[in-house]
């Protein structure tokens, strides 16, 4: 992978580009963040995957993430931060970060979460790549999603909007209709994390997902209580 670290902690940086180094990843890293973005609009095509420290001199993180999400949908995106807070952690989930790593971190924890992020992106790649023009991966009577196009349609409406990780799991819940998914088996399925991943990464992407689909019709994913939650189409059309 190609990795574009942003980040104002030097001691860090250089940590990090040792455990790079071992996984033969090449790396390139910036103190600020009127630098770092300046390196991601240099070349958009050529990052792999970006790692953005919340709070940064210059641009904030926040501010960076969301000028990143302006030219690409698709870069495997991951906030870093040093406060433990959850509307910190929502927020930047909301903007398009995929995911947010809390500082202090175990380096082979955010190498687990850099892996999880990147294989995901490779078998979305691998899907669009062999989908047919005009092909819906999902289609029933009142909603649609194609892979190809990254686009899901409710009573022929698009759902405007949708970030990367927001696509998947609309995606993934509704390729089985009814079916009651965990938080667990979404953070394994959607983030490819089996042992370790916050909850509250679902809840998140749960919460801005239905309000970018309740702007286009009624609400498809519903929440089973104590268990988790499910896509039903069903009453889309009454």
């Amino acid at each position: 992978m190609n990795i574009l670290m942003v980040e104002d902690n030097e001691s860090v940086s250089e940590m990090m580009e040792m455990f790079f180094l071992n996984e033969g990843w090449e790396a390139t890293f910036k103190y600020d963040g009127t630098t770092g973005l300046a390196a991601f609009l240099e070349d958009p095509e050529k990052w792999d995957m970006i790692t953005l420290d919340l709070n940064l001199p210059g641009l904030d993180g926040m501010s960076v993430a969301r000028k990143i999400r302006e030219v690409s949908k698709t870069v495997p995106l991951i906030m870093l931060t040093a406060r433990d807070s959850e509307s910190d952690q929502v927020l930047g989930l909301e903007i398009g970060a995929d995911d947010y790593v809390t500082k202090p971190f175990s380096p082979l924890t955010l190498i687990a979460r850099m892996k999880a992020l990147h294989r995901r992106a490779e078998q979305v790649e691998q899907v669009v790549e062999q989908s047919e023009p005009g092909e819906f991966d999902v289609e029933t009577a009142h909603f649609k999603i194609s892979l190809k196009t990254r686009e899901a349609f409710l009573n022929n409406q698009l759902i405007d909007g949708l970030t990367p990780k927001e696509f998947d799991l609309l995606l993934t819940l509704a390729k089985k209709p009814k079916q009651v998914f965990s938080r667990e088996q979404l953070l394994e399925l959607v983030w490819d994390y089996q042992y370790f991943g916050d909850e509250r990464t679902v809840d998140a992407h749960i919460k801005k997902l239905r309000q970018k689909i309740e702007k286009v019709g009624p609400q498809v994913i519903q929440t089973v209580w104590g268990v988790g939650y499910k896509f039903d189409d069903s009453e889309a059309g009454a």
